[in-house]
């Protein structure tokens, strides 16, 4: 099969490598129909994740397709079911996953010694994405092994189209999640730096889960129409000389109830100290992760507020105005996200019409393009927001 495969920083290729065969009585593969470039997978791209991967590894983690083969102690699914596939990997039985708090799964990480050793426990499984989350193969290719597939996994009904389905797999519960780990009371205001994929999902949640208002803070125009066409107010940091003023203007002077870090550890922050300083840093790997947003995000949010984190975070950021959380008397709250406790649910929104998350999409390309839609989305060019691959076109 044909398959999106790391090769080095900057580096990755369609390869020819072989097609997956069932491991276990509870997998199953499908004939990937859909999958998409996520910015996590950008992490990957330029070079954050370099030490937890090898050459010729497989990315992606937002897949759906056709089952085509079933492990004998699956019960959910049959051949020929179009199902959309969690980018995290549960076993639904162990502690963790007892309190749904299923992407801190005890068994699904094959390589738990990584983990161990970078962030004290491993974290549970995910597609794609290194020996950190178990070096599973990922889902940029034309067919996946799906593990444990009856937990989390989501069959598609008649008359959805792939595009509506398919952010079932990561970005739309990611956003969800992001906004129920606010802490929202109804009437908030939000705000919420980067309009990236998941940001644009937050945004949207946000209301969903009764915000009042939601802020977004972005410089790329494309992203930043698409959140007001989501009904967000925007603030473009680049041509501001201080975003929390601004905020705090637009809040009375109390700022935002609740803040939202959508970007992670490659932010921009241009002309700002702090972010100038994380660049020279990273560029002779003084430093793992670039935070201005999660460090903009902690001193914007008024007292007593809660600071949400879904920007992906790989190693130890440092200048994190800690005091201004204890002083301030903030709530952090972050995680990858509980993929499980969310598909289904947020299924039924799609099927009922409360949202179509096919809104996000930008460009539909073959697998064949992957390499240079990396550098595309990555780079913002093109007006390029989100990437849907086709692995059989």
């Amino acid at each position: 099969m044909k398959a999106v495969c790391y090769h080095g920083m900057h580096d990755l290729r369609v390869d020819t490598v072989p097609d997956p065969v069932l491991q276990d009585p509870r997998n199953l593969i499908i004939k990937v129909t859909s999958t998409a470039i996520c910015g996590s997978d950008l992490h990957i791209f330029d070079g954050f994740m370099a030490p937890f991967m090898e050459k010729g590894d497989i990315l992606g983690h937002e897949p759906m397709g056709e089952v085509v083969e079933v492990g004998p102690a699956v019960s959910r699914f049959k051949i020929g079911d179009r199902i959309v596939v969690p980018a995290t990997i549960s076993c639904g039985e162990c502690f963790f996953c007892q309190k749904t708090l299923y992407s801190c799964c005890d068994n699904t990480n094959r390589m738990p010694e990584y983990g161990a050793k970078a962030i004290g426990y491993p974290t549970g499984g995910i597609y794609g994405y290194s020996k950190l989350t178990g070096e599973y193969p990922g889902a940029q290719a034309q067919y996946l092994e799906v593990w444990n597939a009856d937990i989390g996994s989501v069959k598609v009904p008649d008359g959805l189209a792939d595009e509506q389905a398919l952010f079932l797999s990561d970005i739309f519960p990611t956003g969800w999640m992001a906004a129920e780990n606010t802490q929202l009371e109804a009437g908030d205001t939000v705000a919420v730096w980067g309009c990236g994929p998941v940001g644009q999902f937050t945004i949207r949640s946000l209301y969903l889960q009764g915000a009042g208002r939601v802020i977004a803070i972005d410089e790329v125009p494309e992203r930043l129409q698409m959140a007001r066409d989501g009904g967000a107010e925007t603030i473009d940091f680049a041509e501001v000389d201080n975003v929390c003023d601004v905020l705090k203007a637009m809040t009375n002077g109390r700022g935002p109830d609740r803040v939202v870090d959508a970007v992670g550890c490659e932010a921009a922050g241009h002309g700002a100290i702090d972010a100038v300083l994380d660049k020279a840093k990273s560029a002779v790997f003084l430093t793992t992760d670039r935070a201005h947003a999660l460090r903009a995000a902690i001193m914007c949010c008024r007292k007593g507020g809660t600071v949400s984190v879904p920007g992906v975070y790989v190693g130890f950021p440092d200048k994190i105005p800690f005091g201004a959380v204890m002083n301030k008397a903030l709530t952090i709250k972050t995680g990858q996200t509980h993929m499980p406790r969310y598909t289904e649910p947020l299924l039924q929104r799609i099927a009922n019409g409360e949202i179509d998350p096919s809104f996000v999409v930008t460009h539909r390309v073959p697998l064949e393009r992957a390499p240079e839609m990396y550098e595309t989305f990555r780079d913002k060019k093109d007006a390029c927001i989100k990437v849907v691959l086709k692995p059989w076109d």
